[in-house]
């Protein structure tokens, strides 16, 4: 039995897939295809779930289970049909073993004529899914907050060290007589940059809402 142990992560960091993955379980000729998405609201989700459902057109259950944003809020399991509790479920508590989110896991059955019983489909949906997550590249994110910076030219070098140092991402730059750009900061490193670059003097900055 494998188990699965999961440090928990700081509070402005959370861990998702970095691409679809997919996995496979049988069982008395049963199928059960797992598929996983990375996504970050109900409109992916529910295009992904169209998608699936139409290519898997001839596949008697799609059943699935999401869960998004890093407070990890908004989640939701659906059996597709499957006795209750079944399939969804297992497949959600997979998510939480391997605490993902902005994660979205289908698990397609093809029925192999066979009956599993309750404690054989909880283990099948649970398997397939845990075979897909176990093959997925999964990743650590962070939530950053987004600032506006405008500054005199003389302090471009002295900005651009800050934004080396702390390898931050920068967005919409404007180099001229004045200066300004937009840069992403992790928010438990927020307090400390920012302080950085108010110490220049003749900074200017700002969050963006």
């Amino acid at each position: 039995m494998n188990l699965f142990f999961y440090p928990f992560t700081m509070e402005d960091a959370y861990r998702t897939l970095e691409k679809p993955a997919d996995g496979l379980f049988r069982d008395r000729n049963s199928r059960f295809l797992a598929f996983g998405f990375p996504v970050e609201n109900l409109d992916q989700v529910n295009d992904i779930l169209a998608m699936a459902r139409k290519k898997y057109h001839d596949a008697k259950h799609h059943c699935y289970a999401y869960r998004l944003g890093y407070k990890k809020e908004i989640f939701k399991m659906n059996d597709d049909g499957e006795p209750s509790g079944t399939a969804g479920k297992p497949i959600y508590n997979q998510i939480l073993a391997h605490d993902l989110t902005d994660i979205l896991v289908i698990v397609v059955r093809y029925f192999g004529g066979t009956l599993l019983g309750t404690g054989g489909l909880i283990h099948a949906y649970k398997t397939a899914a845990g075979d897909m997550l176990q093959k997925a590249s999964i990743i650590q994110k962070y939530i950053e907050d987004c600032y506006h910076l405008s500054f005199p030219y003389e302090k471009l070098n002295a900005v651009m060290k800050i934004l080396k140092d702390e390898e931050l991402v920068v967005l919409k730059p404007l180099y001229g007589q004045h200066c300004s750009l937009q840069v992403l900061i992790r928010q438990s490193s927020s307090s400390r940059v920012t302080q950085k670059f108010s110490l220049l003097k003749e900074i200017n900055i700002q969050m963006v809402n």
